[in-house]
């Protein structure tokens, strides 16, 4: 699967069947995103291929540690490596073509604006659960 920014300076692939998806309703995604939430996903480094665009991409780090990588020509989030992991955030915006993939995981719910309805189907956690959790159940 194939995805982009907006502009189309950078472009990317994801090889094999895409895992499943999670919101983040953190303050930290709400100002990333503009919205209540981030819906994302992590692949494996080995199943994540750059096309075009590695250069196009700006990050800003919090002194927290949470980091910003985006298209410095239109905005869009872009994806990037997850510490040590040897996976890739993805953000599911920019996945082009038909995503399969179900939302499984909401974390931070406490953080989510009070406009925004609680979900009714995944797994749902208050803050933020374990990455080890995390990548189980997008895997699942």
């Amino acid at each position: 699967m194939k995805g982009a920014c907006l502009c189309g300076a950078v472009e990317f692939e994801v090889a094999g069947q895409l895992p499943n998806l999670y919101h983040c309703y953190c303050s930290l995604c709400q100002k990333q995103t503009g919205g209540s939430h981030n819906t994302a996903t992590l692949v494996d480094e080995a199943n994540f291929n750059w096309l075009k665009g590695q250069d196009a991409i700006t990050s800003y780090q919090k002194g927290t540690g949470f980091s910003a990588h985006y298209c410095q020509n239109c905005g869009c989030p872009a994806p990037n490596t997850l510490d040590a992991t040897g996976k890739y955030w993805i953000p599911a915006g920019l996945l082009e073509g038909p995503v399969t993939s179900q939302v499984v995981l909401h974390m931070h719910l406490d953080s989510r604006p009070p406009w925004q309805t609680i979900p009714t189907h995944g797994h749902q956690f208050a803050t933020m659960p374990s990455l080890a959790t995390i990548i189980k159940l997008l895997q699942a």
